[in-house]
């Protein structure tokens, strides 16, 4: 049996990051927990972009355009979508977990989904750094492992 697996080693590889202004005092918590992350596995600064798009709902567009670029081994999408009184969140949530997914598979470069979806302010700061970690962190973790996975398979044939 063949086995692949990623690994947090960054090789020379390049990050986008595509974060959302709404709810900011959340999300700059998780864009410092993904740039902290990259950091400490070796990505440059240099190797590292950041966009900032208005809210959540226009994360998978910025990161499709990225991602079709072919500068970026993955992208980190980070926002924070709290639960308020109406079905705006839901909306929100839903369409933004879709729409990120849907770069992905359109591009065939890992975009990872890095958006909290929390009942209140205290559980979105709890993930952001708090006492849940920080899921920014995490996010981008899971684009260091995508990345190499994805080197590591054998290359699709060209039709």
């Amino acid at each position: 049996m063949t086995t692949f697996r990623g690994d947090d080693l960054a090789r020379g590889r390049r990050f986008a990051i595509v974060a959302a202004r709404f709810n900011e005092l959340v999300v700059d918590r998780l864009v410092r927990g993904a740039t902290d992350c990259f950091e400490r596995h070796g990505v440059g600064e240099a190797d590292v972009d950041l966009a900032w798009v208005p809210g959540a709902f226009e994360l998978p567009m910025v990161a499709a355009r990225l991602a079709r670029t072919g500068g970026y081994d993955a992208v980190v999408c980070l926002g924070a979508v709290i639960r308020g009184e109406t079905a705006h969140f839901n909306y929100v949530a839903g369409e933004a977990a879709r729409g990120i997914r849907q770069a992905s598979a359109d591009t065939g470069v890992p975009v990872i989904f890095g958006v909290l979806t929390t009942a209140s302010l205290e559980q979105a700061l709890d993930r952001a750094g708090g006492k849940h970690g920080n899921k920014g962190w995490d996010a981008a973790m899971a684009a260091l492992d995508m990345a190499s996975l994805l080197e590591s398979l054998p290359k699709e044939e060209s039709t």
